[in-house]
């Protein structure tokens, strides 16, 4: 099968399952919407706390990919399955981190100087979720694992499924019904709560059952932690995961300090937010296929056919984001109706889905670029233009535009300021970027791995 064909069905089925993951959300938006532009204002803060330390944190559990793919290419199966246990341990840490951050937001919601009207069903929202978060974080290491094998179908089984029980179980624990008292906003959370334990029950299952996984002796006795292992992850993956989290926060945080705006610029913000979120998902399915096959490749000591898949990786992406940015920007009346019947907020929203377009085309080449990188072991430097770029040009750009001002030019109270400030920045990551990745692909050696490639 060509490389092309392989890309193209491990993208494709990583994408059925990252939008039904997404549809989460969306759908979470939509009936937080339709019952009241309160609940919809504070999913919009609840959320954007939510992702940041879920994303951020899940960012480390991601980038144990490129290990596992590359140990597939040197055949090393046995390999796998102990590495797969020893990541656990890590896993447990991340799973304490992200449930503290979660059960005590306080200092942070207090700092963003979230409305008192909002603050405590953002704070009950969030504690729910913080019992969610276990669960989550394990089956994204199912799902990691499923990806590094270039064998993501049960995973997206699963998750598609997982959406015909998230979305009915949402819409009753909102509003109410049958015995249940409305819950609002929190009714998504413990929605997530259930799904997300059902969805660890059955990863379970699959690894024990499925014959896919039999050469990798998952089921072997547990190892004491082995830490130079564990060390590796901890070079490889908390760069990564920073860089995630960065990138996240620059944009999540966006909802925080618009929340300062009131309600309508809330909502229309996270209409804008959960297209964004949406749109990713294709460069993120994208990302994950090309990484698995570079890094593939690389274990196997052929890089030059790693150099072709990222120039394909490259390539398919350019064309894909073009494609949705145009669809978007004609469609953005439309899509911002189904979201509210508020007139506000379908009007201020159409506006920022222009350039949530503009921003998607930066987002598809920087996210594609990001996970390659990692296969050549660099992320130190994607970090650090990270932070500069996104928190400090894009975040901070876009909070002085909006309440302070600049030399010459007077504050715009508007979250459009926040999304043009972001796109510019994010433009500059996706070219440092490039040029990064294409440094790489020209110093790496045939045969010689990327043992010395720089972090």
């Amino acid at each position: 099968m060509s490389e092309l064909k392989i890309i193209a069905r491990h993208a494709g089925t990583v994408l059925v399952g990252q939008l039904a993951i997404m549809a989460f959300g969306v759908a979470d938006t939509v009936i937080a919407g339709r019952y009241s532009d309160t609940a919809l204002a504070a999913l919009s803060v609840g959320s954007a706390i939510y992702i940041s330390v879920y994303v951020g944190l899940i960012g480390i559990v991601q980038a144990l990919l490129p290990i596992w793919a590359e140990l597939l290419g040197a055949n090393k199966h046995r390999d796998i399955g102990r590495s797969l246990r020893q990541s656990l341990y890590l896993s447990g840490i991340i799973t304490v981190v992200g449930m503290a951050a979660l059960l005590f937001p306080g200092a942070l919601l207090r700092w963003a100087q979230v409305p008192d009207a909002m603050l405590a069903e953002v704070q009950n929202y969030l504690n729910v979720l913080a019992f969610a978060f276990a669960p989550s974080i394990l089956f994204r290491l199912y799902s990691t694992f499923n990806q590094s094998l270039g064998k993501p179908l049960l995973v997206t089984w699963l998750q598609v499924g997982a959406l015909l029980i998230k979305i009915p179980l949402s819409i009753w624990w909102v509003a109410g019904g049958g015995g249940v008292e409305p819950m609002g906003v929190v009714g998504c959370a413990w929605a997530t709560l259930v799904v997300n334990y059902l969805l660890l029950v059955l990863g379970l299952v699959m690894l024990r059952t499925q014959m896919l996984y039999k050469p990798f002796r998952i089921w072997h006795r547990m190892e004491l932690p082995d830490w130079p292992t564990i060390g590796n992850f901890a070079r490889l993956g908390i760069p990564a995961g920073l860089a995630y989290l960065v990138e996240v926060t620059s944009f999540t945080l966006m909802a925080v300090f618009i929340a300062r705006l009131g309600v309508i610029a809330s909502a229309s913000h996270q209409i804008a937010a959960s297209m964004a979120a949406v749109l990713y998902m294709m460069p993120l399915s994208m990302a994950i296929a090309c990484s698995a096959r570079v890094s593939f490749w690389l274990g196997a000591g052929r890089p030059d056919h790693a150099k072709r898949i990222v120039i394909l990786a490259l390539k398919l992406t350019t064309a894909i984001s073009m494609l949705s940015a145009a669809v978007l920007f004609i469609a953005k009346n439309t899509i911002a109706s189904l979201y509210s019947s508020s007139p506000n907020i379908v009007n201020t929203a159409s506006v920022l889905l222009v350039w949530v377009a503009v921003y998607h085309l930066a987002d598809c080449m920087q996210a594609v670029c990001a996970f390659l990188l990692r296969c050549y072991r660099i992320t130190i430097a994607p970090l650090v233009l990270y932070g500069v770029l996104l928190w400090g040009f894009g975040l901070y750009g876009g909070y002085l535009l909006t309440y302070e001002g600049l030399p010459g030019l007077a504050a715009v109270p508007s979250p459009s300021t926040f999304w043009i400030a972001s796109s510019l920045a994010l433009w500059l990551v996706a070219v440092c970027f490039l040029m990064l990745l294409w440094r790489a692909m020209r110093n790496i050696k045939t045969g010689k791995g990327v043992k010395n490639q720089s972090v």
